[in-house]
C-alpha cells in the first residue's frame, strides 16, 4: 500500500511525547510549522495529540528500551515525513529511591529508558539527521551536575547524558548540532511514578514549592532549534536557583 507523505515543512522526531516535557514541545514545534512524529508507549494519548496538532503530525507507538520498535518509528517517519531535521530525546523516568537491591528492577529500567534509550534513538535516526544538517536536542536534568541522597541512579544517568552528548558535540558538528536541556524541577508524571513512600513525598513537597512548567522547557526547546545553522550552541542549561530535581 502507497503511503502519503507529508511534504510541508521541517520534521521533528520526539520520545516521551504523550505527556509532560515531551507533549509541550511538540505543541510548540508544531505552532513553529514543524511537522511532528510523536513517539511513545501510550499510543492513545499520541494519537489523540497528533489529531489535535494536526499538520502532518504523526503518532507512533515506540519504546526507547525496544531498538526494533525504534527502527519501525524511523521507518514510519521516513515514509510518512521524509528527512529529519530535529530529534528531542525526552523519553525518561525518575523512580528515586535509596540505593539498594530492592531497587534493583528500576535501577535497570532507569539507565535503559534514561541513557540507553536515548543513545538507541539516536544511533538510529543519525543518519537521517546528518542528511542536509539536524539538531539534537538532550534533555537531561540539573541532576547531571549535582546529586543528593536517593536519586544517585538517577543522577548518574543524567551524568551519563552530558558526558555523552559532549563527546557527540564535538564528533557530530557541522553536520548536526548536539543542544542539553538541563532543567531542575518540572511538574510532569515523572514524581507520580516514585514507588518509595517516603522519598515520594520529600519529593512532591519539594516540587510543589519549586516545579516550573512543561511549557517553559518547551519554548526553550523552540528557542534552540530555530537560531540560525551558523549559530552553534554547545548547551543549553535551564536551571533554577533552588536546583530543585
Amino acid at each position: 500500500m502507497r503511503v502519503e507523505r507529508e511534504e510541508a515543512g521541517p520534521v521533528a522526531v520526539i520520545t516521551g511525547a504523550s505527556s509532560g516535557i515531551g507533549e509541550a514541545t511538540a505543541r510548540e514545534l508544531a505552532e513553529e510549522g514543524y511537522r511532528v512524529a510523536l513517539l511513545a508507549r501510550r499510543v492513545d494519548r499520541i494519537r489523540r495529540l497528533a489529531d489535535e496538532l494536526g499538520g502532518g503530525s504523526v503518532a507512533i507507538e515506540a519504546d526507547v528500551t525496544d531498538r526494533e520498535s525504534i527502527v519501525r518509528a524511523e521507518n514510519t517517519v521516513s515514509e510518512r515525513l521524509g528527512r529529519v531535521d530535529v530529534l528531542v530525546n525526552n523519553a525518561g523516568v525518575m523512580l528515586l529511591a535509596p540505593f539498594g537491591s530492592e531497587q534493583r528492577s528500576e535501577m535497570r529500567r532507569m539507565v535503559e529508558t534514561n541513557l540507553l534509550g536515548a543513545m538507541t534513538t539516536t544511533e538510529v535516526f543519525l543518519d537521517s539527521l546528518r542528511d542536509g544538517g539536524g539538531d539534537l536536542i538532550n534533555v537531561s536534568s540539573v541532576a547531571g551536575r549535582t546529586a543528593r541522597p536517593g536519586n544517585a541512579v538517577y543522577a548518574a544517568t543524567k551524568w551519563g547524558m552530558g558526558g555523552w552528548s559532549e563527546g557527540l558535540r564535538q564528533e557530530l558538528l557541522p553536520e548536526v548540532r548536539v543542544i542539553v536541556i538541563e532543567p531542575g524541577a518540572v511538574s510532569t508524571e515523572l514524581t507520580g511514578h516514585i514507588t518509595d513512600p517516603e522519598t515520594k513525598t520529600a519529593v512532591e513537597a519539594r516540587y510543589e514549592e519549586h516545579a516550573i512548567y512543561p511549557d517553559h522547557i518547551a519554548e526553550i526547546i523552540r528557542f534552540a532549534v530555530t537560531l540560525p545553522r551558523e549559530v552553534s550552541m554547545n548547551e543549553i542549561l535551564v536551571r533554577p536557583t533552588s536546583q530543585a530535581f
